[in-house]
This record gives C-alpha cells, sequence and structure tokens, in this order.
C-alpha cells in the first residue's frame, strides 16, 4: 500500500509516498517559499501564491519517479495543530489539491495536521514503528511552535511546556537575517557556527519546562554591537537554544521518568543543539534534516496509519 502525503505550511511545498509494507518513504519533494532579502517570513496571501504554483509542478515531478496512479491514500496536513481555532489559509491551497486528487483517484483522503506530521515523521526515523504504540517526550521546535509534547503515538496527551513568547525557530530566524542570511536562516547560521571553536556558556531563561527566547535575540544583538564575531554570535545563539532544549527536557523528565525524548522540527536538525543536548543526554533522539524540516513524510505516514491501521 502506498500512501501520499501533502503539506502547505508557512515555509515549505511538500510531498511525499510512503510505502507501508517497506515501512520507508518511497520519495519526495520539498520547495521553499521565496522570501524577499531582509524580511522575515511571508503574508498569507504570498504563500497561498507560492504554494498554488508550486503544486503541479512538484506532482509532475514526484508523478516522473512514482506513478500517483498506485496510490492508494492521500493523507493532508489542513491547519497547524490539533487544537481548537488553529488555522493557517496555506493549508487550504494542499488541502484543495488533496480532494481533487482523492476524488478523482476515488481512494481514501485523511485529514491531519502540520504538527501531527512532525511527530508522525519524528518517531518513524526515530525508531520505525516501535514508538508508535507508546507514550513519547516529543520536543517540535521550529519556526512556529516551540512545545515540549507528551504524546501517545501521534496523539497529543497534553502540553507540558514551551516557550512563553518567542518561539526557537523566530529566534534563530531573525539572528540569521541580522548576520546577512535569507529566510529562513537555520541552516547557514549552523554552518556558520561550526566555524567557531570556543566553548560557549549561554545565558537561558528557564522556569520547569517552559522558557523564553526574547532575551536571546537582545543578548545576541548586544554581542554583534560589541564586535563579536558572526561565527561566535551564531554559535551563542544554537547554544542557547540547545540549552534550554536541555533543561526543559530535564524538567519533563522528572515529571515522566522512562518515557522516551524524541526531538522533532526545523532547529531541532542543527548539528550544533544536537551535539549540545546528546553531550549529557545521550538517549535523546534527533530527527535527521529530511525528517525533521517542514515536509510531507510524516502526513503520508498518518494517512497510512489511518486507513490500514499501521503499524499493527
Amino acid at each position: 500500500m502506498y500512501t501520499l502525503g501533502i503539506d502547505t505550511s508557512n515555509y515549505a511545498t511538500s510531498l511525499a509516498v510512503f510505502d507501508t509494507a517497506a515501512e520507508e518513504v518511497v520519495c519526495d519533494r520539498k520547495r521553499f517559499l521565496p522570501v524577499k532579502p531582509g524580511e522575515l517570513g511571508l503574508r498569507q496571501s504570498d504563500a497561498v501564491f507560492h504554494h498554488t504554483a508550486a503544486l503541479p509542478e512538484l506532482l509532475r515531478e514526484l508523478d516522473a519517479e512514482f506513478p500517483l496512479h498506485r496510490v492508494d491514500a492521500v493523507g493532508v496536513s489542513e491547519k497547524p495543530r490539533p487544537v481548537e481555532g488553529s488555522y493557517m489559509p496555506c493549508f487550504l491551497t494542499g488541502l484543495a489539491v488533496a480532494q481533487g486528487l482523492a476524488l478523482a483517484r476515488g481512494v481514501p483522503l485523511v485529514r491531519t495536521t502540520h504538527q501531527q506530521g512532525h511527530i508522525a515523521a519524528a518517531l518513524l526515523s526515530a525508531a520505525g514503528a516501535s514508538l508508535f504504540a507508546r507514550r513519547v517526550l516529543v520536543f517540535h521546535i521550529s519556526g512556529g511552535t516551540t512545545e515540549l509534547l507528551l504524546c501517545s503515538g501521534t496523539s497529543v496527551v497534553c502540553r507540558v511546556g514551551g516557550s512563553t513568547d518567542l518561539y526557537a525557530g523566530q529566534a534563530v530566524d531573525r539572528i540569521g537575517v541580522k548576520l546577512g542570511f535569507a529566510f529562513p536562516a537555520g541552516a547557514e547560521l549552523s554552518s556558520l557556527a561550526s566555524e567557531c571553536s570556543e566553548e560557549i556558556k549561554p545565558k537561558v531563561s528557564v522556569k520547569g519546562a517552559d522558557c523564553s527566547f526574547s532575551g536571546l535575540e537582545n543578548q545576541c544583538a548586544a554581542l554583534l554591537e560589541h564586535g563579536a564575531a558572526p561565527a561566535y554570535v551564531a554559535k551563542y545563539c544554537l547554544s542557547a537554544v540547545g540549552q534550554t532544549v536541555l533543561r526543559m527536557i530535564c524538567a519533563a523528565q522528572e515529571q515522566y521518568p522512562g518515557v522516551p525524548v524524541v526531538c522533532a522540527g526545523g532547529v531541532m536538525s542543527s548539528d550544533i543543539i544536537r551535539a549540545y543536548v546528546q553531550r549529557t543526554q545521550p538517549d535523546i533522539y534527533f530527527v535527521p534534516g529530511r525528517y525533521s524540516s517542514d515536509n510531507a513524510i510524516g502526513v503520508a505516514v498518518l494517512a497510512a496509519k489511518e486507513v490500514q491501521a499501521w503499524p499493527m
């Protein structure tokens, strides 16, 4: 059985095909939405336009690699999170295409959310099907959220903690743009940070499993004003995120001892953050970039799970 996943977030247009028998991704395509230099994101109307333009092209590319007439179900993220009132117009573009494909093919349509897609992709890459039947602490950090969630498989049981102001991805992107990178700036910031060999002990704001990132932006701006090297500032930023993640995880583990921890979302694909956390917490699962940044892989997995009760 093959399932197609479609995700149209405020960062990327993405498609993926999942093979339930092999429990692997057959193929995927992703295109990040273009943002003008110096800007920190897109208006929703612009995001909708770019998704509308990108989807036909990406579908043609995907069909050339895996004929879409072989798809047995279509999954789509219809909103950001599985909570009442969660809504962004950009997801309507993917939903419209998914509905059309499912109707034309006569196959089931599975509606899910962007956040649950991230969780599913994270669990799949961390340990295959084994974590889908367990309680898991999932740390979802991206440009649009910073939340530590207790999950039962891909179902969110409760929010354990998160940011009280800026999301981690917002802080990373704002600092990256200050350093001259295009939005989103996470990959470039991480690459620049790797050039700094200094040991950094950042100041962070964490209370239990909750945090604040507004101070991080101000700290990095002050470092730049006082002549700190760009590579040092980049490493300071990502080290601060790493230290924040580490302290929040420790607080969550006190509440839920023995529960596996999986780190998901685009920000968590940084080698700097992973190294910082795993230095003292080697058993934490970190998701590879292909599965961690905005993509449709998890959406395709959720479609398979819904239609075929995967994993059994």
